[in-house]
């Protein structure tokens, strides 16, 4: 399946806050109209991956025990998963941050503090951009 073909309907959402992940997954489905399975872990994400094959990974970055960047690098290793589009919602967006974000295959970040109705655009700008990428 190409890029230019795929259409996002299913996104992992791993949000350690159960008052940011509860707000963004309800607006994500309302708004967005996609189906959200959402994980309050990096350890929960590598769980629920092995069943789940979500066009797009929205990761927190950080996270007690294992945070996004080690979450995404472990859902990675994953085969279904090694080449899903990874977005970070993240309040650390300094130009060092973000280089270290599409180092690790990020197509982009959403700054915290998130904005609920507009999130569903961001993710789905975002999900459009990335074909434009070379």
């Amino acid at each position: 399946m190409s890029l230019a073909t795929t259409d996002l309907h299913s996104i992992l959402y791993v949000e350690d806050d159960l008052h940011v992940r509860t707000t963004a997954k309800l607006v994500l489905e309302v708004i967005g109209n996609f189906s959200v399975r959402e994980c309050s872990s990096g350890q929960q994400a590598l769980q629920a991956a092995e069943d789940f094959h979500p066009d797009l990974i929205l990761l927190d970055v950080m996270m007690p025990e294992l945070d996004g960047l080690a979450t995404l690098k472990a859902l990675r290793l994953l085969p279904h998963m090694a080449d899903t589009p990874a977005l970070f919602v993240t309040g650390l967006t300094m130009p060092e941050d973000l280089a270290r974000y599409v180092g690790v295959g990020a197509i982009g970040v959403i700054a915290k503090p998130l904005v609920p109705l507009r999130l569903a655009g961001q993710v789905s700008q975002l999900w459009e951009q990335r074909l434009q990428v070379v």
